[in-house]
């Protein structure tokens, strides 16, 4: 068992090797399932075979040892005084693959629980949510808000809050699902959204904007516009210069995306009509943000959760809290 657990063990180093080294791409969430897995057999094995055969051999020893004591007694042959107890703790002790494996599944099954079900952590990588998120925030994620779902599968099982416009919302990247990203919620199932000459449009109606003066943009380290949004009930600020030329959105390198029929592309921008059961991202950094205007919408199975706070960014702790 000894060799099993090692072996076990450099395989994950292994895994955790490579994806560090951007080898490969990592799933922690069927990392953590699969750990949970294999530390509850070891974690079964331990309460129901190993520790009872360990307690065995102890009793044994003492057992035996009490015997050798009551046949030199019967001799009249002085005994000393010896501890058996030691040796019987020797024989109790753990062995080192039993505390690395089942020792730790009460743990790793509580992180996976935590992270299934109620919070998740991320890292933002990117300057695509600036002003609101900056690159090496730390987040957390509410896993619950839009309902409960099966780790792993992400099937959900019970409802909760629908998805509204103004949300950042973490959720698997369309084009490859195995990648997290971070965007903001402007269009819901029957929403039709139009990103025309610099500006967003919800339903026909030019979405507020209010100017708020330059801001100095630590990716571009130059001066940026800087506006207050209103998406919903939700204010908050984006970056966009108007003045900036015009593009043509869709990926063409990539090929058309599902429901692209649904979205038509003009030299003004983009306008989609968003289907059922999917939803229209942004980033606030809207000249810097590979979005749904150029991959299309985020289907409901994709959801992870509802990025809430801030909880820690080592270069500026006064970022702590909520974004909004």
């Amino acid at each position: 068992m000894s060799a099993l657990t090692g072996l076990l063990y450099a395989v994950l180093v292994a895994y955790l090797a490579g994806w560090y080294l951007d080898k490969w791409t990592g799933n922690f969430s069927l990392l953590l399932f699969l750990m949970s897995v294999v530390t509850f057999f070891y974690w079964v094995a331990e309460r129901w075979h190993f520790l009872p055969h360990r307690q065995a051999a102890a009793s044994e020893l003492l057992r035996q040892d009490q015997e050798r004591r009551t046949k030199l007694e019967a001799q009249g042959i002085k005994v000393d005084n010896q501890d058996v107890q030691a040796a019987q703790q020797a024989v109790l002790r753990q062995p080192w693959w039993l505390d690395w494996t089942a020792g730790l599944f009460p743990v790793i099954l509580l992180v996976f629980g935590l992270r299934s079900f109620l919070f998740e952590p991320f890292k933002i990588p990117s300057g695509s949510m600036v002003p609101t998120l900056l690159v090496g925030d730390l987040i957390l994620v509410n896993k619950f808000h839009y309902g409960i779902r099966l780790p792993v599968l992400n099937k959900k099982i019970i409802e909760n809050h629908p998805v509204q416009r103004g949300d950042v919302m973490v959720f698997r990247y369309p084009e490859d699902p195995r990648m997290d990203y971070i965007k903001r919620v402007v269009g819901v199932p029957g929403d039709e959204v139009a990103w025309r000459n610099q500006r967003l449009f919800v339903n026909g109606q030019e979405v507020a904007t209010e100017a708020q003066g330059p801001y100095f943009d630590q990716d571009s380290l130059r001066e940026r516009p800087l506006y207050k949004e209103k998406l919903g009930a939700v204010e908050h600020q984006m970056l966009v210069d108007r003045m900036q030329p015009l593009r043509f959105y869709m990926d063409s390198a990539r090929g058309p995306f599902p429901h692209a029929d649904q979205c038509s592309y003009t030299i003004e921008g983009v306008s989609c009509k968003v289907p059922a059961g999917h939803y229209f991202m942004l980033g606030d950094n809207r000249d810097n943000s590979r979005d749904s205007r150029f991959w299309g919408f985020v289907p409901d199975e994709n959801i992870v959760g509802k990025a809430v706070v801030i909880w820690m960014n080592f270069s500026d702790p006064k970022r702590i809290g909520r974004f909004h």
